[in-house]
């Protein structure tokens, strides 16, 4: 009787637990925004310098926040918002030649993934000293040939961005910019035209800042947001960062992945060897810009001239 009455106390205490247990962890778990949905980050409102700054969000028509505090890194909360849209919804089902019901599949290909990153917090990360202290190396450099040789594009250099804005740039793509590239917008965010000057060109690509590095990302990726075979030969794929803009359509850019440079040409190919020279990184586009100035040399084909005090570039004699 003993062992009976035992048996049975265990087979309570034993039902009493799964029942607990069951209450604890049956319900549902949250929605998970997958890749189904378009989601990504309403623009903050932007200082005339170009900053983030906390302020009512604006989002598109038809879009829902649903989450809007997140921190820049450095304890402090800014106003910005995640946004869901709803996914465009597929074609009606159709029936084949049985008459079972089947979907249809979505005309044209598949959407470039790295042109719709899901939403996240933006996180200011600080570049690498060892970068910093390289690339403004380079800029002394630069700078000092241009205020003595070229000093009309000497003044279009724009001075350091933030990094909370970079950061921001950096959320909104979904992509990570190189630590040299980084750098290198923390000493000058870009040229600004001043005059009848370009600003400090790249070759033919005026050099630009951390607003415009994000407006030319989301035009391009608006233009071809499709998945190619290759995103280095695809005349478009959203992880490169254009860095330059010649104003026809031609754009300098860096491979997020592997940090070379890199060509998109509008007529449709994308290349990694401007001026048919290998850059393996931005500092080492620096760094070949001012050996160029320094010694009257060229990159590649492309060979340096002032002009009104004025810097370009063109294509030299073979």
């Amino acid at each position: 009787m003993r062992w009976g009455s035992t048996a049975v106390a265990l087979g309570v205490l034993v039902f009493a637990a799964q029942a607990l247990e069951t209450a604890v962890f049956s319900e549902e778990p949250a929605t998970e925004v997958t890749s189904e949905a378009v989601v990504r980050l309403c623009d903050p409102p932007e200082a005339p310098g170009g900053d983030a700054e906390p302020g009512p969000v604006h989002c598109d028509e038809g879009e829902r926040i649903v989450d809007e505090a997140w921190s820049d890194g450095a304890g402090g909360g800014r106003g910005t918002a995640f946004v869901e849209s709803a996914p465009p919804s597929l074609p009606p089902p159709v029936s084949n030649d049985t008459g079972a019901p089947e979907r249809a599949e979505p005309y044209g290909a598949a959407p470039d993934r790295d042109c719709t990153p899901s939403a996240r917090a933006p996180v200011v990360r600080r570049p690498d000293p060892r970068a910093v202290r390289a690339v403004n190396r380079q800029w002394a450099r630069i700078e000092r040939w241009l205020k003595a040789n070229a000093p009309a594009t000497y003044r279009t250099l724009a001075g350091p961005a933030r990094a909370r804005t970079i950061a921001v740039a950096e959320a909104q793509m979904g992509l990570r910019f190189p630590d040299d590239l980084k750098a290198s917008l923390l000493r000058h965010n870009g040229a600004r035209s001043s005059g009848t000057s370009a600003g400090f060109p790249f070759f033919l690509h005026t050099i630009a800042d951390v607003r415009g590095i994000r407006d030319a990302w989301r035009s391009l990726c608006a233009i071809d947001g499709e998945d190619g075979t290759d995103p280095r030969t695809e005349w478009w794929d959203g992880r490169m960062i254009p860095i330059g803009a010649d104003g026809l359509g031609n754009h300098l850019v860096i491979d997020s992945v592997r940090r070379d440079v890199g060509e998109s040409d509008h007529e449709g190919s994308l290349g990694f060897t401007p001026g048919d020279v290998p850059i393996r990184s931005h500092h080492a586009l620096l760094r070949m810009t001012a050996d160029a100035l320094e010694s009257g040399g060229s990159i590649g084909y492309w060979r340096p001239v002032v002009d009104g005090g004025e810097l370009s570039w063109e294509v030299e004699d073979a």
